[in-house]
Order: structure tokens, then C-alpha cells, then sequence
């Protein structure tokens, strides 16, 4: 009897297995980045890298699309939701009216975007408290500042990048109060994203003006903005994915924002079966948003200033210190 029961078990078992291989490999996602490509060292890296840490966690492949032109958006939503995707994960503001219209088409389907809100049954947003990640670099800004001028270069001018600038200089002032700030925009289209060049020409005038700080809200862009910083010998704060690594030593740290949380959990969840429409802001308390700290920026941020940040964040998560917001800064980037 006890040989049945195990030859019952070990049955069970292995189809156990086979069953989870199936639903498994029947398990479809898909990421669509924004413009820029998947290796811009910024937010649709730190997409990808979400996507990599589930394809590692559950051995699960995913399928992606790197578009060209916003044209392409709506196009790649569409073709995926054909083929039966399981989740279609799409990041940055371009995606918000593609998805709104393909989400419609597609009730059935499962959409999670990333920097907008989508009111829609079947579709799931995941927004970001910018601003208070912004404060926390701000701050770092005015404690190492020597010429107090603090520059900032957004990428597209959108009230989502206007939030990272207001953050910014909250931070900022609530060290000190003695500061001048600069700002730039690389532009109003989405080609503002992926514009190193001119990102870097706007940066080098800030220099020139006395700038010695520039924290960059812009993509791929920004990173033009650290190249400035490296061959003037200033310095830069790089944003979404942590740019520490890029030059170190001129990179004063990095505002990070979890992308790769919120793609990591969006596939995790529908392959889960906890998936659930409707909209999820990431915070500090959470850990949607941060400063970074490695190797490369250990000489350039002390003790003391650690022992700032770390006070300051706790009054954020606890709701003593409001970090501002600006209106309509839920449209994305």
C-alpha cells in the first residue's frame, strides 16, 4: 500500500511539474520601451531591467519592441494584443492615447503603462512621486554646491518634468536658501528625449554661467549633460536608472526611478494571477523613488550629508516634510 501511495505521489507530482512548465511557457508578456532605445542608460533601461530580473526569477522569456517614432506606438499595441499577449507593458507618455484606443479594441487584454493614467477596466497605470526623489537630490545639490547656482535641463517640457524640477529645488532650498537656479528644456516634442547633443550644448552654457551642479530630468538626453560635466570638471545628477557609473566622479549621484520595480511586479502579478486594473503611485516609502549611493559616488556625498538625507527622508514618509507637486504632473514622460 505505502509502495502505491508513492507511486501515486511521484505521479501527482511530476504532472504537478508539467502542468507549471505549461502555464509557464503558455505565459506571454511583452514590453514596449519608449523612444530611445532599451540601452539608453535611463528609463527604458531600467524598464528592461525589470523585464530581466522576471525572465531570471521564473525562467519566463518576454517579447519587446523598440520603436522609432511615436507612429509606431499604437501600431505595436495593436499587433501584440493580436497575438494574444498575456500583459503588454508600455512605458513613457507616448503610450497613454495608443493605449487608450487599444485597450478599448482589446477589452480582453491586459495593458499596465508606466508615467500615465489610463481610466479603462483593463488597463493598469503606475505613476511615480518624482518630486520626492527630486527633493532628496536637491538637497545633495545645495550641500555640495560651492558657487551656489544649481542648474536643471528637462528633457520634454511636461508637467511630469516640471515635477522633478519643483522637487529639485524644494530639496534644494530647504538646505539653503541663498541659492540661483537655471533651467532648460530640450524641447516640446517627444525627439527631446534623445537629443545628447544639444542637451549638452544647454549644459555647458549653465556651466559657463556659473552653474556647477545640473541634475537632468531628459533621457538619453541627460546624457549629454554628464559628458558636459566630465569635460568642464563639474558635475551632474543623473536620473530614472542610477548614471553613477557613466562618469564617475563628475556623476554626483543619481535620482532613481523604479521602472524595473514596476515592470518586475506587473508581470509578476498577471502571472500570478493578482493583476488588478486601476492606478498605483510609487513613493519614497516604498521605494519607487531615490538617491543612489555606490562605489562611484562614496568620495563625493559624507557622512554628515547621509545623516541629512536620511532625517529628511523620514519627515517625507512620515508626512512631515510635503514634498509640492504641480498640476497635471501625472501626464508622463
Amino acid at each position: 500500500m505505502t509502495k502505491l501511495l508513492k507511486a501515486i505521489a511521484g505521479t501527482m507530482l511530476a504532472s504537478l511539474l508539467v502542468t507549471s512548465a505549461v502555464l509557464a511557457a503558455d505565459f506571454k508578456p511583452v514590453l514596449l520601451y519608449d523612444i530611445g532605445g532599451k540601452f539608453d542608460k535611463s528609463f527604458n533601461e531600467a524598464a528592461r531591467n525589470g523585464a530581466e530580473a522576471f525572465k531570471a526569477k521564473y525562467g519566463i522569456p518576454y517579447r519587446d519592441f523598440e520603436p522609432s517614432s511615436e507612429t509606431q506606438y499604437e501600431q505595436a499595441l495593436k499587433r501584440f494584443a493580436r497575438r494574444k499577449a498575456d500583459l503588454i507593458v508600455a512605458v513613457g507618455v507616448g503610450y497613454s492615447v495608443a493605449v487608450r484606443n487599444v485597450a478599448r479594441k482589446y477589452p480582453n487584454m491586459r495593458f499596465t503603462v508606466i508615467d500615465a493614467i489610463v481610466d479603462l477596466p483593463n488597463v493598469q497605470s503606475i505613476t511615480f512621486k518624482e518630486n520626492e526623489g527630486s527633493f532628496l537630490v536637491g538637497m545633495i545639490a545645495a550641500m555640495k554646491s560651492k558657487s551656489d547656482k544649481l542648474g536643471f535641463i528637462g528633457g520634454m517640457d511636461i508637467p511630469l518634468i516640471r515635477r522633478f524640477e519643483a522637487g529639485y529645488r524644494q530639496g534644494a532650498m530647504y538646505v539653503r536658501d541663498n541659492l540661483e537656479f537655471v533651467e532648460n528644456y530640450v524641447g516640446t516634442t517627444p525627439t527631446a528625449w534623445n537629443d545628447p547633443i544639444k542637451a549638452s550644448e544647454m549644459a555647458r552654457s549653465q556651466y559657463a554661467r556659473g552653474v556647477d551642479i545640473i541634475f537632468s530630468a531628459a533621457g538619453p538626453s541627460g546624457l549629454g549633460v554628464i559628458q558636459a560635466a566630465k569635460d568642464n570638471g563639474k558635475l551632474a545628477i543623473g536620473v530614472d536608472s542610477n548614471q553613477n557609473h557613466v562618469a564617475p566622479g563628475y556623476v554626483l549621484t543619481s535620482m532613481l526611478k523604479r521602472v524595473d520595480l514596476a515592470v518586475l511586479q506587473a508581470m509578476q502579478e498577471a502571472k500570478d494571477g493578482t493583476w488588478k486594473p486601476g492606478h498605483r503611485v510609487m513613493t519614497l516609502k516604498d521605494g519607487g523613488v531615490d538617491y543612489a549611493m555606490d562605489d562611484h559616488n562614496a568620495g563625493l556625498i559624507d557622512d554628515a550629508m547621509k545623516a541629512k538625507l536620511e532625517a529628511a527622508r523620514a519627515k517625507i514618509i512620515s508626512g512631515e516634510i510635503i514634498v509640492g507637486d504641480i498640476k497635471g504632473s501625472n501626464a508622463g514622460h
